[in-house]
């Protein structure tokens, strides 16, 4: 065996690949069975006199969020030596059992000071599953075989102390026969098995063959209530619009499913729903769909094979299995003209827009799914013609272009007013976030319908994007634009700005708490002055504090202010803070730059994804956050979800008038000291 070298913040585990239903036996000898947890998958590694450190399958530390576990991964390291351990962080429900992700999402936003040993961390209980071990003392153990590793963790995982093994266990392995365990995951609604070759090696940062995961299904049957227009190679319909009956006779959209349709089954099912063909919309909020739909008299059954729901109820990754009208006397009753006319105008049982973002996520999933292009529907019946969304855009963590789109799909209530009639410029990426990029201001042409461009008095560039809709966003990202980068003024003002921003931008191989420093430096001396002031992470390496301004403000003394006030932290702090505009000359500092404060000037907006290697997304923060042991790498296009579920819209803080600065004022402050 080779010695222990790698720095466990760069090591990326072993992955599972697919594995389809009958492609893998449950009994084989050289198998061995595993629960497939719903959690962060996690290494571990601590030396005996030294902390513990959880690193995410991304490189992310962990730590901060999970102490209990960490400090159980030490207390184990103080018994048996230095060691690398892979596992499942998971929630845990009110009997001590595993619980699925969503119960983990209270614990991913925000750090917490870390508590005594064996003091619970926050309202979630959880626990660090352990399948494998690494390393052990100064050996490298990835080329042993599963089975050697297995029976050193065992060992290992006896020596775990109390009160640590309450975060700190081994999870369950069965060689050989995994039926029982198959049994269990469709009893207890767990997400699958991951079954392994008992002597394959570790195959570090790999999608192996050599472990597959088998994914339990769920099959349930749904009312159809419309069918749309075929794309491509397909005929007479593409897919069948489903949903589930709600109080008074609508239906509840679940989703569309158009997998498993083979050319008979289309040529039944056309034949059996055009002569049920409606103009009223039966369901009770109108689902997205890739193409035109037509709707229909919900009196056919479908039966769908699916693998979850998502929290608002649409099915994911639905296939078709087999159809049936509704029984006699199931049939639902036809609706009088008052309840369709009061439903055009009512209010649905779940928001709408929450129903349109749900459904163009699972549309973007299917259509990457089947690494295809297609056409998604966008509110004012606007078209947008998406592609190539299975290209992977970070390589690191194997996010893709899809992923991208799906982001600003999820985020756009909270990004769209930031970017709202602000000019665009675009920074794409159509190889990836790593890859060589370019710059394009001026809007394509011709322009397509449902993006939105203008001219701007005494511009170079002819017309120019302008943001605040969901096609002109997505349509972005569609492009490879992976983040949204604004004017400081809309274009109603283009020569007045709506804020500034002091962009605090590490030089390489300085420390985040620089950064943090700066920032809290720039906190205090604008609380001081009574300025409004709110931070962001960058979404890479940095920090943004913005500064909303009232109407009128034109940029140049906009900027002479931010300059002040960098001048000012930098005179105050020249080992740790700098304005220097010469790179060679900053040395290991943090560069506080005013000269984006510029007409024309762009920054990364909030909620904005970023090409930075960690897919980060800039995310508000608030200033306890900051105070705090703070991981900008924590926010990106994975987490972001949890935390806006958590913590809501703090940037929507930044737009409301009380916040707005008046220059003048400011100036009447520094002249009476």
């Amino acid at each position: 065996m080779a010695t222990w070298t790698q720095d466990p913040r760069t090591l990326r585990p072993m992955l599972a690949t697919l594995a389809k239903p009958g492609e893998v036996p449950l009994v084989g000898q050289g198998l061995v069975f595993e629960r497939k947890y719903d959690g962060i998958r996690c290494v571990a590694d601590a030396a005996p006199l030294g902390q513990a450190r959880l690193f995410s399958r991304n490189g992310i530390d962990k730590s901060h969020q999970f102490p209990e576990i960490a400090q159980a991964v030490a207390s184990l390291a103080r018994a048996t030596g230095p060691l690398v351990v892979d596992g499942e962080i998971v929630a845990l429900d009110g009997a001590g059992e595993p619980t699925s992700f969503t119960a983990l999402q209270g614990r991913l936003p925000r750090p917490r000071p870390a508590p005594r040993e064996g003091t619970p961390h926050g309202d979630t209980s959880v626990q660090m599953l352990v399948f494998d071990l690494l390393r052990l003392y100064d050996e490298d153990l990835r080329s042993l075989p599963f089975s050697a590793r297995r029976e050193l963790l065992e060992r290992l995982m006896a020596h775990v102390p109390q009160p640590a093994a309450r975060y700190l266990a081994l999870a369950e392995s069965v060689p050989g026969n995994g039926e029982d365990l198959w049994r269990r995951a469709h009893v207890h609604g767990w997400e699958g098995l991951v079954v392994k070759q008992a002597q394959a090696p570790y195959a570090s940062g790999l999608r192996s063959p050599a472990w597959r995961k088998l994914k339990r299904t769920q099959v349930g049957t749904f009312l159809v209530g419309g069918f749309t227009e075929p794309k491509g190679t397909r005929n007479g319909m593409g897919a069948l619009v489903l949903g589930e009956p709600e109080p008074g006779g609508l239906l509840r959209p679940v989703g569309s499913v158009g997998s498993g349709l083979g050319e008979r089954t289309l040529a039944a099912l056309e034949a059996a729903l055009r002569p049920l063909e409606t103009a009223v919309c039966p369901f009770s909020a109108t689902p997205v769909t890739a193409t035109k739909a037509h709707w229909v008299e919900p009196v056919v059954q479908a039966r769908v094979q699916f693998a979850e729901r998502t929290p608002t109820g649409m099915l994911r990754h639905p296939v078709w299995l087999d159809w049936q009208p509704v029984p006699a006397g199931a049939t639902m009753a036809p609706r009088s003209a008052t309840a369709r006319q009061g439903r055009k105008v009512g209010a649905p049982s779940i928001p709408a827009e929450d129903t349109l973002r749900d459904g163009l996520v699972q549309t973007l999933r299917h259509l990457e799914d089947e690494r295809r292009g297609g056409r998604i529907r966008l509110p004012g019946d606007h078209m947008l013609s998406v592609s190539n969304l299975h290209k992977v855009f970070w390589t690191d963590s194997a996010l893709t272009k899809g992923d991208l789109v799906r982001h600003y799909v999820l985020v756009s209530p909270f990004i769209l007013p930031v970017v709202a009639d602000r000019p665009l410029v675009m920074k794409r990426h159509p190889d990836g976030a790593l890859a060589e990029a370019f710059y394009q201001h001026r809007a394509p042409s011709p322009l397509p319908k449902g993006a939105r461009a203008a001219s701007l008095p005494d511009d170079d560039v002819p017309s120019r994007l302008v943001g605040g809709d969901l096609y002109t966003l997505l349509y972005m990202a569609q492009l490879g634009t992976i983040s949204q980068d604004p004017w400081f003024s809309r274009v109603q003002a283009p020569h007045c700005p709506d804020f500034v921003a002091f962009d605090l931008d590490p030089m390489p191989d300085v420390p985040f708490s620089f950064v943090r420093d700066v920032a809290l430096w720039l906190h205090e001396h604008l609380e001081r002055l009574g300025v409004p002031h709110f931070a962001k992470t960058s979404g890479a390496s940095g920090l943004h504090i913005f500064v909303p301004l009232a109407e009128g403000t034109a940029y140049e003394p906009a900027r002479l202010f931010t300059q002040l006030v960098a001048t000012v932290i930098s005179r105050q702090h020249p080992k740790v803070a700098t304005v220097e505009r010469s790179v060679a000359a900053r040395g290991k500092t943090v560069y506080v730059d005013y000269l984006q404060n510029i007409e024309g000037k762009t920054l990364a907006c909030a909620y904005s994804a970023r090409a930075s290697a960690y897919a980060g997304v800039s995310t508000p923060i608030s200033w306890d956050e900051l105070e705090a042991d703070f991981d900008p790498r924590a926010f990106t296009l994975e987490t972001i979800g949890a935390r806006l579920e958590t913590r809501g819209d703090l940037w929507a803080e930044t737009r409301k008038p009380e916040h707005r600065l008046r220059l003048e004022e400011v100036l009447a402050t520094l002249a009476r000291r």
